[in-house]
């Protein structure tokens, strides 16, 4: 691991003086002076490819703020050549291998599986493998509201499912007290209990996000539900010093894993064969679901009353239908009064409908001048 590291560093070095990005130019560039390395030529074209995501992951960082020379610090090892398992091991180019266990044995035996590629830590080893699936042909949606202490969903039958994760944002909270609470002068000691202490609560909190989203996918698929998430990228830059927040309050909206938790989701469903829709998470909190009004927010108890049709419900029930309702509203599946929900008149969407309602359009008044050009902004 530690010859794979220094091989793609110096990748990142070659391809840094040549100014080279892309994986054709970084390997005529950089592969005969890999040679140095006594190692198989398929472990040079790994650390190629490597390097080559580590030089434009740097180009496009260096494009918005200056950034450091890239440097790769930790071993590792990357491959996806001749993976084969033999006797209850996963052999490598060279001679290696590597003893699984019964769970990743029975894993890796279903049929139509396809090893891909493995990546090998100081402490992890991941295996990635694909298969081919059958695109499902959805009956309905459901719509999951991401939350920093729970995951709320409403589906299009009207279940409400919630999943309660105050168990994450209490395992990250103290392990930045632990973190904060360590006064010990020497950097390096520091670092190393900073890095122990967040493997585990990463460690902790993924394997909590990953029993919801289990779960969450298991519903879907049995009920054959597309999903509808939120596209909420970007939502750190409310959260930054200066905004009004407090420091606690900072410290816990930016520790938020709402992109794991999406990363999750979307590799369950594509893995069974369902989409993911996204939608502008624009007024999903705010608006009400039954009539689209605005509506009340009460602190103490977390619920919205809307001064419309009188209707009190809670926040987070309320933004699942929503974000459920503007999945249903972009789809050929979705009914027209879940379509036309808090707005009842029938109106075009420009650059949408105009151009399937443009050649069905019949003149009523016979006087109407048919040549007029029919201008679109």
């Amino acid at each position: 691991m530690d010859m794979f590291r220094q091989m793609v560093n110096l990748a990142i070095a070659i391809g840094l003086e040549t100014r080279r990005t892309s994986l054709k130019s970084l390997s005529l560039a950089s592969y005969h002076q890999l040679k140095i390395f006594n190692i198989p030529s398929r472990y040079r074209l790994c650390a190629i490819s490597r390097a080559t995501g580590i030089l434009k992951n740097y180009r496009s960082l260096s494009k918005k703020h200056s950034v450091r020379i890239p440097y790769c610090r930790r071993p590792g090892l990357n491959m996806c050549y001749g993976l084969k398992i033999r006797n209850r091991e996963l052999a490598l180019t060279g001679g290696l291998s590597i003893p699984l266990n019964d769970h990743t044995l029975r894993v890796l035996s279903e049929p139509g599986l396809k090893l891909r590629s493995i990546t090998l830590t100081a402490y992890t080893m991941g295996i990635s493998y694909s298969k081919k699936t059958k695109a499902v042909e959805c009956q309905g949606m459901m719509g999951i509201d991401r939350n920093l202490n729970n995951v709320t969903a409403a589906d299009s039958v009207g279940n409400i499912i919630i999943h309660d994760l105050s168990r994450i944002t209490k395992t990250k909270l103290a392990s930045r007290q632990t973190i904060a609470r360590f006064k010990r002068s020497d950097d390096r000691i520091r670092q190393r209990i900073a890095s122990k202490y967040g493997r585990i609560q990463r460690n902790r909190t993924n394997w909590l996000l990953h029993n919801v989203s289990r779960k969450l996918v298991n519903h879907a698929t049995k009920n054959r539900f597309s999903i509808v998430v939120e596209r909420i990228t970007g939502i750190r830059r409310l959260y930054r010093k200066g905004n009004g927040q407090t420091r606690y309050h900072r410290a816990q909206l930016n520790s938020w894993s709402y992109h794991e938790l999406d990363k999750q989701l979307s590799y369950k469903t594509s893995w069974n064969g369902l989409p993911v829709v996204h939608v502008n998470p624009k007024g999903t909190s705010s608006k009400c679901s039954a009539c689209g009004d605005q509506m009340v927010y009460s602190k103490e108890s977390r619920t919205l009353r809307c001064s419309t049709c009188s209707r009190v419900m809670d926040r987070d029930v309320s933004a699942a239908r929503n974000i459920l309702s503007a999945g249903l509203r972009f789809s050929l599946k979705g009914p027209s009064d879940e379509a036309m929900k808090g707005n009842p008149m029938i109106m075009a969407i420009p650059g949408v409908d105009d151009g399937q309602s443009s050649h069905e359009k019949t003149p009523t008044d016979p006087t109407e001048d048919l040549t007029e050009p029919n201008l679109r902004n």
